[in-house]
C-alpha cells in the first residue's frame, strides 16, 4: 500500500515538473545583418593599410616616442586594463559554479533538555554501554566533509561561463579600441601643434613685413604724400597681428597640455619638428581594402560582436531557469556526544546522500521578467552591432572622400598663396610710386596672411585625414 502511494506521488511530481518545463514563454529574437557594400571605391584590392603597425605608419620619431609613452602611462587605458582583470575574474567565478562545491566543517556544542520531555525521558533511559547512562548535559562534536553539486542538465551554468568569456574578450577588444583612439588623438594633436608652430612663424614674418611697411608709410607721411590716417591704419594692423601672435601661443600651450594629459603626465614642453608638417611622415598611398575586412580589423565591431554573442547566451541561461534543476548533496564524517567517542568506527560515522529535482511551478513572474529582459538586451545588442558596422563604413567613406578633396583644395590654395605673396611686393612698389593707396597695401597683406593660414590648416587637415582613415580602417592596435 505504502509503495503504491509513494510511486503515485512521484508520478504526480514528475508531471508537474514536465508541465513547468513546457510552459516556457515564446519570445522572438533578432538575427544580426552582417551585409556590407562590396567596395569603397569600386576596387576589390584586399591590400589594407590597417595591417601596418603604428610604429611603421608614423615615421616622425618625436610622435612615435609620444605614442609609446602614452601606451604605458595613459590613465584611461590603464583603467580599461583593470576592467579586463575584472571580467577575467568573472570567468573564473562562472567556471566554478558548475563544479562541485566541497567544504570541511567542524563543530562543538552542548545541549541540556528538560527531564520531563520526550527527548529528556528517552535520554534518561538510554544506556551508551551496559551500566553507563547518557551524559547530562549532552555534548555534540562533529567533523566531516560535505559537497553540493548542481548537475548542469540544460547547460545553464556552462552557457553562463561562455557568456562571461565572451564579455572578457569584448573588454580586450575594448582595450584595443581605446588604443586606436588614443594613438589617433595624440597624432591629431601633434599635427595640430605643428600647424600652430607654422602659423606662429608666419605671423612673426608678417609682423616684420608690416613693420617695414609702417616705416615706409611714416616716410611717405613726412613727405606729405599720405596723411596721418594711413599711419594709424598701418599701426593698427601691426598691433592686430602682434595680438594674433599671443593667441596662437596660448593655443600652443593648451595643445601641449592636452598631449601631456594623454601621456599621463604634468605639463612640459613637447619635442617636435615643425617641418614634419610638410614631410612625408605617413604613407602617401593609402589602401582601404574591402569593407568586409572591417569586421575583422575594427576593435569596436569585434567588441560589439562579442557582446552580441554574450547576449545570446544570456537568453539561453534565462530560458533554462524554467526547466527542472537537479542537485546532489552528500556528506561524510564523525559525530559523537563526547570527543572520546568521536573517531570510533563505525559507531560515530555519519554519511548522507540526497538528490533533489526542482522546477518553478507557480508565480514565475521574476523568471519571466529575467527572460524577457535577456531577449530585449539581445535585440539591443543586434542593433548596436549593425549600427557599429554602418558607422565604420561611413567613417572610412568620409575619410576617403576627404583625402581626395583636401588634396585638390591644397593645390589651389598653394597657387593662391603664391599669387598673394607676389601681390604684396607689387602693392608695396605701386604704393611707393603713388600708383596704389595704402588700403590696397593693407588689404593685400591681410589677404596674404589669411591665405597662408588657410594653407597650413588645409595641410593639417590632410595629415589628420590620414590619421583618421588609419583609425577608421582599424589600424593601430596590432
Amino acid at each position: 500500500m505504502f509503495k503504491n502511494t509513494f510511486f503515485k506521488y512521484v508520478g504526480i511530481g514528475c508531471i508537474c515538473l514536465a508541465y513547468a518545463a513546457c510552459k516556457t514563454p515564446v519570445l522572438t529574437g533578432r538575427t544580426e545583418n552582417k551585409t556590407v557594400p562590396a567596395s569603397f571605391n569600386n576596387s576589390q584590392d584586399t591590400v589594407n593599410t590597417a595591417a601596418i603597425k603604428w610604429q611603421a605608419y608614423f615615421t616622425d620619431p618625436n610622435l612615435v616616442a609620444l605614442i609609446d609613452t602614452a601606451l604605458k602611462n595613459n590613465q584611461e587605458l590603464n583603467i580599461t586594463l583593470q576592467e579586463i582583470e575584472i571580467t577575467k575574474n568573472e570567468v573564473t567565478a562562472r567556471k566554478g559554479e558548475y563544479l562541485p562545491f566541497v567544504g570541511v566543517k567542524a563543530g562543538a556544542g552542548v545541549e541540556k533538555v528538560g527531564r520531563y520531555t520526550s527527548q529528556g525521558a528517552g535520554d534518561a533511559t538510554t544506556e551508551i554501554k551496559p551500566g553507563k547512562e547518557m551524559p547530562d548535559p549532552l555534548g555534540d562534536f562533529l567533523i566531516g566533509v560535505y559537497a553540493n553539486w548542481e548537475i548542469d542538465i540544460w547547460h545553464k551554468l556552462r552557457n553562463a561561463k561562455k557568456a562571461a568569456v565572451a564579455r572578457y574578450l569584448s573588454t580586450v577588444e575594448g582595450r584595443n579600441f581605446v588604443i586606436t583612439n588614443l594613438i589617433a588623438e595624440i597624432a591629431n594633436s601633434y599635427f595640430e601643434l605643428l600647424a600652430l608652430d607654422n602659423q606662429l612663424e608666419i605671423v612673426k614674418k608678417n609682423i616684420d613685413i608690416q613693420s617695414n611697411a609702417l616705416e615706409i608709410v611714416k616716410i611717405q607721411k613726412d613727405a606729405a604724400r599720405v596723411t596721418e590716417l594711413a599711419v594709424r591704419k598701418f599701426e593698427a594692423e601691426v598691433l592686430n597681428t602682434k595680438s594674433l601672435q599671443y593667441n596662437i601661443q596660448q593655443q600652443i600651450v593648451e595643445t601641449e597640455n592636452r598631449i601631456n594629459f594623454l601621456l599621463g603626465r604634468f605639463p612640459q614642453p613637447i619635442p617636435r619638428n615643425a617641418q614634419s608638417l610638410d614631410n612625408n611622415v605617413m604613407p602617401e598611398n593609402l589602401q582601404t581594402g574591402i569593407p568586409s575586412q572591417l569586421l575583422a580589423n575594427r576593435p569596436d565591431i569585434r567588441k560589439a560582436e562579442l557582446e552580441l554573442a554574450a547576449a545570446k547566451l544570456d537568453v539561453q541561461v534565462a530560458k533554462a531557469q524554467f526547466y527542472p534543476s537537479l542537485g546532489i548533496s552528500a556528506g561524510v564524517g564523525y559525530n559523537a556526544f563526547s570527543p572520546t567517542y568521536l573517531f570510533h568506527t563505525p559507531e560515530s560515522v555519519l554519511y548522507s546522500l540526497a538528490g533533489e529535482l526542482m522546477a518553478p511551478l507557480i508565480n514565475r513572474n521574476a523568471i519571466k521578467a529575467t527572460y524577457s529582459n535577456a531577449n530585449a538586451k539581445q535585440i539591443q545588442a543586434v542593433y548596436n552591432y549593425e549600427r557599429t558596422i554602418v558607422n565604420a563604413y561611413v567613417e572610412v567613406a568620409n575619410q576617403v572622400a576627404k583625402i581626395d578633396n583636401l588634396q585638390k583644395s591644397y593645390e589651389l590654395k598653394s597657387k593662391q598663396v603664391d599669387a598673394l605673396t607676389q601681390s604684396i611686393t607689387i602693392s608695396n612698389d605701386l604704393f611707393r610710386n603713388a600708383r596704389a593707396d595704402y588700403m590696397e597695401v593693407l588689404l593685400t597683406q591681410r589677404d596674404a596672411l589669411e591665405s597662408k593660414f588657410e594653407l597650413i590648416e588645409t595641410r593639417m587637415a590632410q595629415m589628420k585625414a590620414k590619421v583618421n582613415i588609419y583609425q577608421a580602417l582599424g589600424g593601430g592596435w596590432k
